[in-house]
């Protein structure tokens, strides 16, 4: 006996779940590859299709954390960091891609879009790095550089780019303030409703998005699916608000 202990990570592991935690990596990988045709509609002039990928990518970051965990990731292939994959492809595609779009489509007024990507970019960057940007409940703690959403937001209302400008500004400075937002496949309270209703939000954008066209918004191309957002929407700021106010008044 040599009187060394031997480690753990030395042990033989059963070779299906070492291949099923690289698979659920490969996964999660494959974000950035929507990313990168995000940036290629970008390019291309195509918002439309822009936020088709920027929405597959979003899929896919929805769904690889419950198969990280459920294939226990972690004990299976610990010597490649899922989580840090996971934050280095969603600053990606929540953040720079976004702020391209901003950019690029004019969405601020003229003189306004390298301030206002450079702002994005930066704010967002506190909240990657924030050792704390999630709550013991499971909600993020302040705006958490959602602008892939913020930049869908702004297609979908056809909003003027000084009110673009103006929300930018505001939700850049909540990274900062400890509100709550709501994880909707995280948060425990409310969980079943919370998931049936992002599965109706999903599919009512897909279906706005799909249904625009050029000189044709998503309000006149899919009226109800338009109202049919704004009001499941109105279901997550209620979550948020609830949830923040609690806190305030418990503090």
């Amino acid at each position: 006996m040599s009187g060394t202990e031997a480690d753990p990570d030395d042990h033989p592991k059963p070779k299906a779940r070492v291949a099923a935690a690289w698979a659920v990596h490969a996964f999660t990988a494959s974000g950035v590859v929507t990313g990168l045709l995000a940036i290629a509609a970008l390019i291309a002039g195509d918002l439309r299709l822009a936020l088709l990928w920027l929405g597959a990518a979003l899929i896919i970051d929805g769904f690889d954390g419950p198969m990280a965990r459920k294939v226990r990731v972690s004990e299976y292939a610990p010597r490649f960091d899922g989580a840090i994959l996971d934050l280095v492809i969603d600053y990606l595609t929540y953040t720079v891609i976004p702020a391209l779009l901003i950019y690029r489509f004019g969405m601020v007024p003229p003189g306004w879009e390298i301030p206002a990507a450079a702002f994005i970019m930066t704010t967002s960057l506190y909240c990657f790095g924030n050792r704390e940007m999630k709550t013991n409940d499971n909600y993020f703690s302040g705006f958490p550089a959602v602008w892939n959403l913020v930049v869908l937001y702004f297609f979908i209302a056809g909003s003027g780019s000084w009110l673009n400008l103006a929300v930018i500004g505001a939700l850049g400075l909540l990274t900062f303030v400890p509100l709550k937002f709501v994880h909707p496949f995280r948060v425990a309270a409310l969980r079943p409703l919370t998931l049936a209703v992002t599965a109706l939000w999903a599919g009512l954008t897909f279906w706005l998005v799909l249904a625009s066209g050029p000189g044709l918004g998503p309000r006149e191309a899919a009226p109800l699916a338009f109202w049919g957002f704004w009001a499941v929407s109105l279901y997550f700021l209620g979550l948020c608000i609830q949830r923040s106010v609690r806190d305030l008044k418990s503090g």
